[in-house]
């Protein structure tokens, strides 16, 4: 199946397949995985932190970076679209008492320091202490630029605020941006890293930041439920995804330009409105078209995608190439 939803459902390589295959394990929770153990190490060392913690997602490693900064009571200023606010099920409230509190995102991800100072709670017992601003970046698929993320340390400095990124695509924007990791990441006190989406590893996430930090995000992950046993056989494939997919990231970038192209080609579909800076196409579908009976048929030639009209998104990755994108246009331009 070619498969457009998104970069989550890229599959493990042959070559990641023999490292789980023969993966030297041990006990997460004692400590003793070894290759748990080096993952962790390496990460921490090349994003420039002082330690990181292998989790099993995004979701998890967003949740426990607020609870870790966070205390009950306390909240975090973030987008309307951020995925820790809009995607992950409340978790931050639910399960640790930390008050979100949304910012309008600007057309090009961003969040206005203006809004953002305006929403400081002040020092008064009536109000959540304002405590954290979480960014994300990339942000369907909109790359911030390196000036807005210093803007937003020397803001979060000026605020006495604590900065976290989500950088669940993270490596896109590095990519897009053409610079290395650490360009990024030494803007943050934390960040986190999704090893499964287009870096493609089969499951996991990373969490940076200092050694106390982290040593209170373990705690809390065992808390969760999400301490891991002989977790190696999943911490080699996001080994190696760090080590050899990253510079590949800039296919899918090339082939979601060129799927935008190729769709602007067919009647009723337009992207114009959204630029395409890495690997997320979005395309406005004309009402005339049965949209949701097209991604019927499609499925039926082996082609996946989640139908909408406004917004409708398409994701490439390494599973998807050229030539897929040149099949599903030709099969758009059959159905319709």
């Amino acid at each position: 199946m070619i498969d457009f939803r998104s970069d989550t459902v890229t599959k493990p390589s042959a070559a990641m397949r023999t490292l789980m295959a023969n993966a030297e394990v041990g006990d997460d929770v004692y400590g003793d995985d070894p290759s748990v153990n080096h993952l962790e190490a390496f990460a921490a060392e090349r994003h420039g932190f002082e330690a990181a913690l292998f989790v099993t997602s995004g979701t998890q490693a967003n949740l426990l970076a607020i609870m870790s900064h966070c205390e009950r009571g306390d909240e975090y200023l973030c987008g309307q679209n951020a995925h820790n606010y809009r995607y992950e099920a409340g978790g931050a409230a639910v399960l640790g008492s930390v008050q979100p509190q949304p910012i309008d995102n600007e057309p090009d991800g961003s969040l206005c320091f203006k809004k953002l100072a305006a929403a400081i709670k002040p020092n008064d017992f009536h109000y959540a202490r304002t405590k954290l601003l979480s960014l994300e970046n990339t942000i369907g698929g909109k790359v911030l630029s390196l000036d807005y993320m210093a803007q937003a340390r020397a803001f979060c400095d000026a605020h006495q605020l604590i900065l976290h990124l989500d950088g669940a695509r993270v490596y896109n924007a590095a990519v897009a941006l053409n610079v290395d990791i650490t360009a990024i990441a030494k803007h943050f006190d934390s960040m986190t890293i999704c090893l499964s989406k287009g870096l493609g590893a089969p499951v996991g996430s990373l969490l940076l930041g200092n050694r106390e930090f982290i040593a209170k995000a373990r705690r809390i992950r065992k808390m969760l439920g999400g301490g891991m046993r002989q977790a190696g056989i999943l911490a080699v494939a996001g080994q190696y995804v760090l080590e050899h997919n990253v510079a590949r990231l800039q296919e899918d970038h090339h082939n979601a330009a060129y799927l935008a192209e190729q769709l602007n080609t067919l009647p009723g579909f337009d992207t114009r409105r959204y630029p395409v800076q890495t690997n997320i196409v979005f395309v406005d579908v004309a009402p005339h078209i049965d949209i949701k009976a097209v991604a019927l048929q499609l499925r039926e030639q082996g082609i996946i995608m989640s139908p909408s009209y406004e917004k409708m998104r398409l994701v490439t990755h390494l599973g998807v190439t050229k030539s897929d994108i040149d099949k599903l246009i030709a099969c758009l331009q059959q159905l319709l």
